[in-house]
């Protein structure tokens, strides 16, 4: 195994994006559902028209360009090649911070924040605002390397980023991450407590402490949450139970692949009942396109299959930021974080923004970050 950091650019062959226009213009689509909302999934006219869209308007190779304008690298980490951005601060005393995307994300969800963390300057922030920004794929996703076995669920990839962060000469860091960034960051913190000074997390999982007495908002999370499971959780259910199953299909369909994405940019945003109130068709399918771009439906959702309903709960000591946004898919309250979360340091719940927070609230989620770490020292 090499220790070495290569250097890395996204460079689509042609062919590719040829190939994924022809089977946009040849897809066969089911029937129209029989409600006339989303109900029943994402509804046929919508996923045509973001279908045609990507197809004949939306330009993959601005959105190469754009990604490409920041320093990405590949290096490799128990047998499977990490893909990060590696984008380094112009202030002097910027500290490290490594953020964690997760499922259906990329590192597109954090387009609009890289720039303002590391410059801040520039973006109406101070100069000890600034951070050395690492963010990599997960493993199996994006342009980061596919295991070829077992074994690679949130504890190791943790273990991983620990490893990251050490090779690029980092002593002292700080995490973020949202959904299973978030379980990696959870980990991450009693994983490398020697490094990894402070976390911060704007999806948060915690079990309730207490029954009694339940705020507004407590009652409005277990309501969130009954939903989640009565409703709206069928996909990570089919990814953790049978990953290779579900990917034929999406493997192969890019109208499958965008509809399977794109109906959680509904769900999980606040966006008041259409994605495009919150995000661009431009911006879901940059996301999307890197799924299918980079054939990662299977290795994507193998995650859940490693790892969802075995998360490690056990408590956690490194000094905790946490970020509540009102669309969450999951809301804990304070009092249940800190069943869990011992150094709570910094806590904000905000009024606009739901599961993306860096893609929906950029402003936000910025602002939150130097709050939280200016709280923290290395």
């Amino acid at each position: 195994m090499s220790d070495a950091i290569r250097e890395f650019r996204i460079a689509i062959p042609d062919a590719d994006l040829d190939d994924l226009r022809r089977r946009l213009r040849t897809t066969r689509w089911p029937e129209k559902e029989v409600v006339e909302d989303w109900s029943q999934g994402a509804p046929l006219a919508y996923v045509k028209e973001v279908c045609d869209y990507w197809a004949t308007s939306f330009d993959w190779r601005a959105w190469e360009a754009r990604l490409n304008a920041w320093p990405q690298f590949k290096t490799e980490i128990d047998g499977v090649d990490i893909h990060f951005f590696h984008v380094r601060s112009p202030h002097e005393n910027a500290r490290p911070l490594v953020i964690t995307h997760g499922w259906p994300g990329s590192q597109v969800e954090f387009h609009k924040v890289i720039d303002p963390l590391v410059n801040p300057t520039a973006h109406g922030g101070k100069a000890e605002d600034a951070f050395h920004v690492v963010a990599p794929s997960l493993p199996g996703y994006g342009f980061s390397g596919k295991p070829t076995a077992p074994g690679w669920g949130i504890e190791k990839i943790a273990d991983t980023w620990a490893a990251l962060m050490a090779r690029l000469g980092y002593n002292r860091y700080f995490a973020q991450g949202g959904d299973w960034g978030s379980a990696v960051t959870g980990c991450l913190g009693p994983q490398d407590p020697e490094h990894c000074a402070g976390i911060h997390m704007n999806l948060i999982t915690a079990r309730p402490t207490s029954m009694e007495d339940l705020t507004a908002q407590e009652q409005s999370a277990l309501a969130a949450f009954k939903h989640y499971q009565d409703w709206d959780s069928g996909y990570s259910k089919q990814q953790a139970t049978r990953p290779q199953t579900v990917a034929y299909g999406l493997a192969d369909s890019p109208s499958g692949q965008c509809a399977w994405i794109l109906e959680k940019f509904w769900a999980w945003t606040d966006c008041d009942g259409h994605p495009e109130n919150i995000l661009t068709k431009d911006e879901m399918l940059a996301d999307i396109s890197i799924y299918w771009l980079t054939n990662s439906a299977a290795s994507s959702a193998r995650l859940y299959w490693q790892s969802f309903g075995s998360l490690r709960g056990g408590a956690v000591n490194t000094p905790m930021g946490g970020a509540i946004y009102p669309k969450e898919i999951m809301r804990t309250s304070r009092r249940w974080a800190e069943g869990r979360f011992k150094n709570i340091v910094h806590w904000s719940e905000h009024a606009k923004g739901g599961h993306f927070a860096a893609f929906e609230q950029p402003e936000a989620f910025v602002a939150d970050l130097r709050a939280c770490f200016g709280k923290m020292t290395l």
